[in-house]
Order: C-alpha cells, then structure tokens, then sequence
C-alpha cells in the first residue's frame, strides 16, 4: 500500500466535514444548518448533552436525569448533572452566559470529575457533524495573486475576479492572520446585513453575542483597512477570509481550558508590530497599531473556561470575572475582549465558607450559580465507585464478595445525619426518634422502611419518606458534607489488599484498615464529631458492619449448606396470598394438576398463619387478612412495571418463616454446627463424616453460587462460627 492510497480517503473526509470552506461555501452551509451555526456556547453544551442521551431517573427530590455523558466517569448525582442541563438552558435562553456556574461541596465529592466528563463530551461531539464550529482567519496572497490591489507590487496573472483567496495553497500565500478568539465567521458581516441574511425571526433568537456583538479589536482593524482599501466593497474584504473548522481539546487549550489555582494572569497582550509573522502583511495593513492576546480566557473562548478550586485564589486575582460574567467582556489593556464562554469552577465547603463572609460576597453572589455536590448516601452508587477497581487493587489476591460493599456500607453511614423529630407532626415523632443510621440508610439505598418494624408502624412513617430522605437538603450543613471520603477509601482498599497478614482481599482485611483509620481523629474533622444517638460514630459503625456482614455471610452459608432454598419462602408465600385472595372474594381456584376448579385450600392459609403468628381471633385475624391484601395492592401501585415481591412487603414475614424453619431443624442445624467447627479449624480429616461431607457440600456451593474462593470461604465460615454459633 503506498502513502496516496492511505491519504487519499483521509482528504475526502477532510473535506466532507467542512474543515476549509470559502465564505460563500461558509454561508451556504449556515442556510442548510442555521440552527447549529448561531448556537452560543451555552446552546453547544446542551445539545452534546441531549446528542448523547439521557434517561429519565425518579429520586426522592423528583424526576431529573441521567446523561449518558457521565456513565463511567460519575456514580449518581443525576440531580446534579440536571441542574447543570438547566442552569446551561436558561444561558441559552436568554443569550448569555451571565453567571459563573460554581459546583461546591467537600473533598472527593466528583466536582472536578463532573466538569471533566463534561467538558470530555464537548471535545467529543465537536468531531461529530452535528458539533461541528467554525472560525475564520484572515488570508493575503502573494502579490502576482493579489495585484498589487492592498499595495503589494502587482506581477504575474490577474486572478478571476471576485475568487476567493480561501483555497489558495502554502506557496500562494504571503500572510496568515487567525482569529485569535476563534470568532464566528457569520460576525464579519455587519449587524443590518446579518438580520438581513438570517431573518428577523432567527436572528430575535440569536445569543446576544452574535445579536448585537462585532469582531475582536485585532480582526475590526483589519477589516476597517481592507474596506477602506477596497472603497466600501465588502465582497472583496470577505474574499480575504478563510472559513475553518475547530475542534475542542482540552489537551491542545483548544475551548477547553483549566485553570489551576496559582497565581497568574488569565489574559495579556502584546503589540505585533515587530512581530516576524507580520511583515508579509500588505502595505496598507502595516501602519495599523496590531495587537495580539493570549491567555486562558482567549483559549477557552466559545467553550469552557474551568477555574479549579477557585476560591484558594485571592479574591482580587477574580474580580475581573464579576464583570465578565455579567457583560461578557473583560479589559485586557486597551484591549476589549468580547467572550462566548461557560465559566465554571469548583470549591470546597470551607473555602465557600470563608468566601462568604468577604464584604464583597453580595457582589459575587448575583453572579454566580450555586450547585451543591454532596457525598453520595446510597450504598449501590457508592458501590459502583470501587467494584470496577478490585482487580486493579487486589493485584494477585483472590477478592473475596462483598469487599465493594462493606466500605460502601460504612462510608455512606459516616455521612447521615439524624432526623430532627421537631420536623415531623407530632404522631410520628416516637418513631422518627427510633430511626437507626442503618434503618436510614436503606431507606436511602431502596426507599424501603426499616423491615423490623410492625407493618401498622412502617405504613405510619410512609407518608413521611420523601420529607425524611430530603430533610436536610436545603440547609447549609446539609446531609453529605462531612463524612468519609472515596479518596480515602481507596487509600484503605489498598492498605487492605497489600497487608500480608491476610490471604485474601476480604471485608476482614478492609475492616482491620478501618479499625487504624478512625484513629486518625487529628487529621478527618468527621472523626471528631460526637456520637449522636448512633450516628456520626465512625469507630462504632465498624460492629454495626460486621453485624450486616455477618446477617448476610449467614444467609449465604445456610443456603450453601443445602437446608433451605430461598425461593421455597417466596413460593409459600405466593401460594398462601393466592388461596387467601380467593377465599376473600368468595371464589374458587383451578387445580393445577386435575384442571377442576376447587375452593381454596384452607390448610394452606391456616398453616401460614400458625407460622407467622397472625392474630388468633377471628375480628382480628379477618382485618389482618384484608390488610395484607390491600397492602399488595397498594405497594403494586408504587411500584408499576415490577414483579410482586411479597418479601419486599412483608419482610416480617420472611423472618418468621425462616425462624420457624430453622427452629424445626435443630439436628441438621448440629450437623451445620460441626461443618463449621470442621472448616474453622480445617481439620477435615473424616471425610466419610456426616459434618465433614456437608462441610465439603458448602464449601462447593459457596465457590459457585457465591463466587467465593476457596480461602476466602473458610474465612468466612470461621468468622460465623466464632460470631455467632460458638
């Protein structure tokens, strides 16, 4: 294959995407895509936004979304990457971007990682036809090209007139000037002729930058030259101008801008009037005072400008951007930069803090938008932070299940704060008072009410669910500002799976870690925190831990040991509601086996209500009856589209069930007992034992149904049997 054969297709697509157009070619494309060519940069981000999808998501504070641009960057926060969708559409709306967007919240809450994933799908969808933006730079052919018209000595052919010097190649061209704010083309047309080319109804929509704006002081010179040159013809000057694509890029400062928080001008200027690259220029073009600008503000310009950690800065260091928010210029010398560009920036609660007790905080204030990022408070979000970076953490160590969730778990306790009763009518305020961190927590994680409690008292607080889970949102010290962080965490992961004193990488492993970091109480201020009826005690949430690890690694263990299968509760329940719902509305069920219809079987009803301890009575037991059917109902019309769980409803059913079981089971609960007491000093030496071949049956069921390894399975059976059955 040779290099014409390979550039070849590269060239076609060059030109297919609109890379080089001349400004006829620029103008004909604007007809075909007006839309797309008089968008703002407010306008280019909502549309890569809607470009890449987003999916409808249902919390507790609303409906919002989930932007297809943030999968795999950011766990949750879809209400915040909503509110950015909406701060960004009303820029759009009104036609400029009058505030500076500020995402704040604590260390490690993903601010930094939003505006990243953000400002990643710009640079993304600038290469895709639908994100496509122009610019234009100014050209000046060599004078057998150009005639002598701009005062350049005239030799050679005259070229055709009015062609455009656009195309013309390297060899042709004696200057190149770029619009060095990276301008749209269609503001070298004065404003009347503008209104005149885009209609009065297109042009009412434009952002105020394209509305009333002109061109940058440098590019107004030139064209102010070149018109006067030319005796007022416009078509010659624009003859002159070099329609470009751009692309955003972060990487190359290209729209994309970073700025950290040292100290140093966002803009400058220099005059180029010895500037080498210049001196091509046209006769007429030579006596004009030319300046160029550099800077963050120039770079990012028609796209992001991110100030990182924005209030380490001195203040004075920003105060430009008050005006710049507001007016969408900035002076830079004798310079008067007009900007189409989002400033964002991020800070931490402290620094805002602080900020907000500067005299001149109420001047800031109208000029900038406020977007909280708390710490995540839902275990599956906080979950899916560190389950795809096990492997890379645990290294050769075999992982064993449930590591993700175990600092998930403790990570987001450390971030709850305690329901305040005086918030809540008075008929739920004894059971606000008897809300545990892990009752609050799933009902963060699932909305599920704390499934110990009675039913009476669970449908009593439903009511209050939203208002519970939203309490402290709108306060300052609102609920996930202080707490454990995932920076940290990872740091514990890692300690974890490198101590040699664990086979594995195991919840024990992280645990051990757990118990050395809490007493680092010096360095977290979350550590200090007093004990608050449960909450806000990071040592103590390490037994509450192992006490939901422990309830879980059982569940898995006696499923293992092949004594009971989960679904055959499920399925009795199941049978149980079916012949009490038929018994209820007098009715009769088909026999699955004979195909007769027959009434309800009431062994089956009285036999699950021996086991469930319904009421005795026959007043009560028959309002009993009725309650669990229209509580089926009721949960059905939460939850449209889902299979009936019934262990979901009636979770005190589930333990009673599965207590009653287990009660009946006392020998083979001895047998159990033994396999543990075998596996937990590994002495399996019988192995024509009873205890010995249901402790290799478990181990086995626990490797496939579980995924446990072989080492991290007797961990876990020792640790049972010492914690809960010795």
């Amino acid at each position: 294959m040779k290099v014409k054969d390979l550039v070849g297709p590269f060239q076609a697509k060059f030109e297919k995407d609109h890379n080089l157009l001349t400004y006829d070619q620029y103008l004909e494309w604007v007809s075909k895509n007006t839309a797309q060519a008089t968008r703002g940069s407010a306008q280019f981000v909502v549309d890569m936004m809607d470009y890449y999808g987003k999916v409808p998501v249902q919390l507790p504070e609303g409906g919002c979304f989930r932007f297809k641009i943030f999968e795999n960057k950011v766990i949750g926060h879809e209400s915040i990457q909503t509110e950015i969708y909406k701060t960004l559409q009303s820029y759009a709306q009104i036609g400029v971007n009058h505030r500076l967007i500020l995402l704040h919240g604590p260390n490690g809450s993903a601010k930094s990682t939003l505006i990243q994933a953000l400002m990643g799908g710009m640079e993304d969808f600038s290469h895709t036809l639908e994100g496509a933006v122009h610019t234009f730079s100014w050209v000046f052919p060599i004078d057998r090209i150009s005639r002598g018209s701009l005062g350049i000595q005239a030799s050679g052919p005259k070229r055709s007139e009015g062609e455009s010097y656009a195309l013309l190649t390297e060899e042709d061209l004696a200057s190149v000037i770029p619009c060095e704010l990276r301008d749209s083309p269609l503001l070298l047309l004065p404003v009347e002729i503008r209104r005149k080319f885009l209609g009065d109804a297109i042009y009412g929509q434009l952002p105020l930058r394209l509305k009333m704006g002109g061109l940058s002081s440098r590019d107004q010179r030139i064209f102010d030259a070149l018109l006067t040159n030319y005796h007022g013809n416009l078509a010659d000057v624009l003859r002159h101008i070099r329609v470009e694509r751009f692309y955003l890029s972060k990487r190359y400062r290209v729209g994309l801008v970073t700025v950290e928080p040292q100290l140093h001008v966002d803009a400058a200027y220099q005059q180029l009037t010895l500037n080498k690259a210049f001196s091509a220029l046209p006769t007429s073009l030579q006596a004009i005072n030319l300046f160029s600008v550099g800077g963050d503000l120039v770079d990012g310009n028609r796209g992001v400008v991110d100030y990182a950690d924005l209030l380490k800065r001195p203040l004075d260091s920003f105060k430009y951007l008050l005006g710049a928010c507001e007016t969408a210029t900035v002076n830079v010398g004798p310079v008067i930069l007009s900007l189409d560009t989002i400033f964002i920036g991020s800070s931490n609660e402290l620094q805002l803090d602080g900020f907000k007790e500067y005299p001149d905080f109420g001047s800031f204030k109208g000029r900038i938008e406020l977007i909280r990022v708390p710490y995540l408070l839902r275990v599956q979000e906080e979950r899916a932070i560190y389950q795809p970076i096990l492997p890379q953490i645990a290294g050769s160590k075999t992982i064993v299940p449930h590591v993700d969730w175990a600092i998930a778990f403790w990570a987001t306790l450390t971030r709850l704060k305690k329901p305040n009763r005086e918030n809540f009518p008075t008929e739920v305020r004894y059971l606000i008072d008897r809300i545990r961190p892990t009752d609050k927590l799933k009902m963060m994680d699932t909305g599920e009410l704390p499934e110990h409690w009675p039913t009476e008292e669970r449908l009593q607080l439903k009511p209050h669910l939203t208002k519970l889970l939203l309490e402290y949102k709108s306060v300052p010290y609102y609920e996930g500002r202080s707490g454990a962080s995932a920076r940290e965490l990872k740091t514990i992961m890692v300690d974890a799976a490198q101590n040699p004193d664990f086979k594995t990488f195991s919840v024990f492993a992280i645990v051990h870690e757990l118990r050395a970091f809490v007493q680092r109480t010096s360095e977290y201020d979350f550590l200090r925190q007093d004990p608050v009826d449960g909450y806000h005690d990071a040592a103590g949430f390490i037994e509450v831990l192992l006490d939901e690890y422990t309830a879980i690694i059982d569940a898995e263990v006696r499923e293992s040991l092949g004594l009971y299968e989960r679904n055959q509760w499920a399925d009795f329940t199941k049978k149980y509601i079916v012949h009490l719902s038929t018994l209820l509305k007098k009715e009769k069920i088909k026999n699955s086996l004979t195909g007769r219809m027959e009434d309800p079987d009431l062994s089956v009803i009285h036999e699950f209500e021996s086991i469930t301890q319904a009421p005795s009575s026959d007043e009560a037991k028959d309002q009993y009856r009725k309650n669990l059917i229209s509580q089926i109902g009721a949960w059905v019309l939460d939850h449209k589209n889902e299979a009936v769980d019934y262990f979901r409803i009636f979770p005190e059913i589930r333990q009673r069930l599965e207590k009653h079981y287990f009660e009946s089971q006392k020998v083979q609960l001895q047998k159990m007992h033994s396999a543990l007491a075998a596996y937990g000093s590994d002495s399996t030496q019988n192995t024509t034992s009873d205890g010995a071949t249901l402790a290799a049956r478990t181990l086995k069921n626990m490797k496939e149904k579980f995924g446990y390894p072989e080492d991290g399975a007797k961990e876990v059976i020792a640790f049972l049997l010492k914690r809960r059955y010795s």
